[in-house]
Order: structure tokens, then sequence, then C-alpha cells
């Protein structure tokens, strides 16, 4: 079981470095007892992503009600003949991640399957699905069975989980809408985004983001470097967003460039030895 449990971590990991370079930095970036089980995390948040946006031509609605009668089938028994799955397990029951978490990031997968617009209580409960509830499962590994430290953390964790998620929102606006017909920003029309639109998703961004930073210099050391990491990285990209006017950014995907990327590690590592974070 040992080899088992490795290989099937390590396939997570595989999952994370192909899918998702960013953060795979950010995780590289933690103390090293928390890179599998972050992995475990991210491997399988994406395969139930990946369901819903790019298993076209499939029935999409089956394999995700599978996918999650399989997630509860390996959480209660502990084991799972599906290496991502068994990886997930073994995080989850290490780490007492609690099943209202999983359910509701499910719960969001499924909501991709039917709505294409969002109003507002719909949108905060798919916010709070897809992206703050994958920032607190992460925090509980971070905490390491701390729940006094996880209870003081969790709305920071939260406010960076929506910001992340409403960045690439509206980052990814444009293909969201041609290839998928979303349009997740509640009261915003595609047809009709314009400057005004752009500005009030970023200022609710920007206090997202405030109320976040308030909880990442709390963080357990271990974890702070690569939290900040990702946070400086998501900064970076929505201040790239914030000049980009809204009818390019409907017609182009913004990016950070590697080399800049690099940039952010080295002046994030040396601002947290020097212990400004």
């Amino acid at each position: 079981m040992e080899l088992y449990n490795r290989v099937s971590l390590e396939c997570s990991k595989l999952i994370t470095q192909r899918y998702s370079t960013s953060f795979t930095l950010g995780i590289q970036t933690l103390d090293q007892s928390l890179h599998l089980p972050i992995y475990g995390i991210y491997g399988y948040v994406r395969c139930a992503d990946e369901i819903v946006d790019t298993f076209h031509g499939y029935d999409k609605e089956k394999l995700l009600k599978d996918f999650r009668q399989q997630t509860y089938e390996a959480l209660q028994m502990k084991i799972s003949t599906n290496p991502v799955l068994q990886a997930f397990q073994l995080v989850v029951n290490e780490y007492k991640i609690d099943l209202e978490l999983i359910d509701a990031f499910l719960d969001s997968m499924e909501m991709d399957l039917h709505k294409q617009n969002y109003k507002t209580e719909s949108y905060e409960t798919y916010i709070y699905g897809s992206a703050e509830v994958v920032g607190l499962m992460c925090l509980k590994v971070f905490c390491k069975g701390n729940d006094a430290e996880y209870q003081r953390l969790k709305e920071p964790a939260r406010k960076l989980g929506a910001a992340f998620q409403k960045v690439n929102f509206l980052r990814d606006m444009g293909s969201d809408f041609e290839e998928r017909g979303r349009v997740y920003f509640p009261d915003v029309y595609y047809e009709n985004f314009d400057s005004q639109a752009k500005v009030l998703i970023e200022k609710d961004i920007e206090k997202d983001f405030r109320d976040a930073y308030k909880g990442i210099v709390e963080l357990p050391r271990e974890a702070r470097l690569g939290v900040y990491l990702a946070y400086k990285y998501y900064i970076k990209l929505f201040e790239k967003i914030r000049r980009t006017p809204s009818n390019q950014l409907l017609g182009s995907r913004v990016r950070v460039p590697n080399t800049r990327k690099m940039i952010l590690l080295v002046s994030s590592y040396f601002k947290h030895r020097m212990h400004f974070i």
C-alpha cells in the first residue's frame, strides 16, 4: 500500500505540473511536507473541472455523477482503484477535511453543466464551491489539525480563493462565452461589457485581495511563502488586466511571462527570509 499511495500522489503531482506551471511553482515554495497533500487536492479538483469543461461529446452529467459517487466510496472505504481519488482520500482522511467542502465543490461543478448566466446568489454560491472551498481544503493541510488556527484564518482563505477565481473569470471572459456560453459575473452581459462594468468588478476583486492579505501574513511559516507567491502572481495578473481596455480583454488572454514569474519568486523568497511577510 505504501508504494500505491506514493504513486497515486505522484499521479496528482504530474497532473498539476502539466496543467498549471504557476500553481506548481507555488507548491514548490511550500515546505516539503506539504507538497504531496496539496498536489493530491489539486489533482482531484482538476479532474472534476476537466469533466465539465473539456469532455465534449461525452455525457458530462453522467461522468460527473459517477465521479461524485466514486469520491464518496473512496472516502468511506479509504481506498480507490483510481489513483487520483486514492490520493485525494488520503489527504481528506489524514487532514480531516470536511465533507461539506467537497459537496460544495462538486455542486459548483454541476452548476457548470447547466447555468450560463448567473445572478448574485448563484454567483456567490458558485464562487464558494469552485474556489473558496479549495482554499479551505489547502488551509486544513497548512494548519495540520490545529482547528483554532484554521477557524482564525478561514475567512481570509475564502477571500483569497474568491479573488483568484474572479481574476480568472475576468481574464477568461471571452473564451468562457465563446466556447461555453458562460458569463459568470451577475448582471453583466458579454455583448455590452464596457469599462464601467469592468471597473466595478475590479473594485470587488481589489477588496478581496486586501482582506486576504491579512490572513496570508498569519499563515504557518511552512505555508506562507507559497501562498504569498500565488498572491503576488495573481496581483501581477490583475494589474495587467486593469491596464487592458475592456474590448481588448474579450479578444485576448492576459498572461504573466515566465521571466516575470521567476522575478516574483526571487523577490518573494527574500521577503520571506527577511521576515517581511
